[in-house]
């Protein structure tokens, strides 16, 4: 019962912090969102060397392993 919870958690965390990227890319250039929204290594790039924030290792983080750690919990569990 507590997997599957973390596990939605964990993904709904996760969706979060890309979609906080990719609201910076589309503030930048709607070509940068386009890109970033169509193309997963351009926004992995830009999130990278682009993206501004004053938490950004821990948003860029958690938006790379929240959803390989969702998956991981939803197998456990």
């Amino acid at each position: 019962m507590v997997m599957p919870t973390l596990s939605g958690l964990l993904a709904l965390v996760s969706f979060v912090c890309w979609l906080l990227v990719l609201i910076h890319a589309f503030g930048r250039s709607v070509w940068k969102g386009v890109f970033a929204l169509l193309c997963g290594i351009y926004w992995l790039i830009y999130a990278l060397f682009e993206f501004e924030h004053e938490y950004k290792w821990i948003i860029v983080l958690i938006a790379l392993l929240g959803g390989g750690a969702a998956t991981a919990a939803r197998l456990l569990g």
